[in-house]
């Protein structure tokens, strides 16, 4: 069975290798490094923030989109040049083609955070800013992110177009990030189906913005790159919550694809 997973990862890297889109994608990672060095000496005594923000920033959302974008359209695209026909008559579960695929997927997402992350400590070091453990803390967050919102686009991929699954996916993405605002404003809604229904909702979407904290409070403490940060616990807990969502939505992504008709 490991055979098996590693050769479909394997497979699924080397052809997401050979999209394009990928290398523009870096390109533009780099261009918005760059651009924040323009903007830190625009701004007074402020360059090493908007550095570290613009680069985190950078890993996070590109990566995050490129998650989608990959995840809508590797699974899909086998179903489209009917090599699936050929894939599932030889001695191969579906699921393990799903989980395979998506193995693939984390292959090539951390080779982008990895040069994601060089790229920004890069110019970092370039401009004298002091590398702090803060922003490995904030790349190992942006990783699991990137690694969650992949498994979504998976789960969408795997029953629908990559078009829908694309909308799907960027809307989950959007709502996990705004979480705690969302859930501040149903409280304070009038009616109490309103409250219901988006304390239910909420339940089933992905906590992303437990990855994305710089800014925010975290157990009535602020929390920033620039300065107090989270603890390593902090990074296990919320690598935790992905690994649950990214399990669950495998299974679920899994079951859905073990019960298509391809005939």
């Amino acid at each position: 069975m490991m055979g098996r997973l590693w050769a479909i990862g394997l497979n699924t890297f080397r052809e997401a290798a050979r999209i394009r889109v990928l290398y523009g994608i870096l390109m533009l990672v780099i261009g918005v490094n760059l651009l924040a060095i323009v903007l830190g000496e625009m701004s007074i005594h402020e360059q090493a923030r908007v550095a570290r923000d613009a680069g985190l920033a950078g890993i996070s959302l590109f990566g995050s989109l490129t998650a989608i974008f990959l995840g809508v359209f590797l699974l899909y695209s086998e179903v489209q040049r009917r090599t699936i026909y050929a894939i599932v008559t030889k001695p191969i579960a579906r699921w393990e083609f799903v989980v395979g695929k998506y193995l693939g997927m984390v292959l090539v997402l951390s080779v982008l955070v990895a040069l994601f992350s060089a790229a920004m400590l890069a110019l970092l070091t370039w401009q004298g800013v002091a590398l702090s453990s803060a922003i490995g803390k904030a790349v190992v967050l942006a990783w699991c992110e990137v690694l969650t919102v992949a498994a979504i686009a998976v789960f969408f991929s795997a029953f629908s177009s990559p078009f829908l699954s694309g909308i799907f996916a960027l809307a989950l993405f959007a709502i996990g990030r705004v979480t705690p605002d969302l859930r501040a404003a149903a409280s304070t809604a009038d009616a109490s189906w309103i409250r219901t229904v988006s304390s239910a909702t909420l339940e089933i979407v992905p906590d992303l913005h437990l990855f994305a904290i710089s800014g925010r409070s975290v157990d009535g403490v602020a929390a920033s790159v620039h300065g107090d940060y989270v603890s390593w616990g902090y990074v296990a807990a919320a690598a935790g919550h992905g690994l649950f969502w990214i399990a669950a939505l495998l299974v679920l992504a899994c079951v859905i694809f073990q019960r298509r008709d391809f005939v």
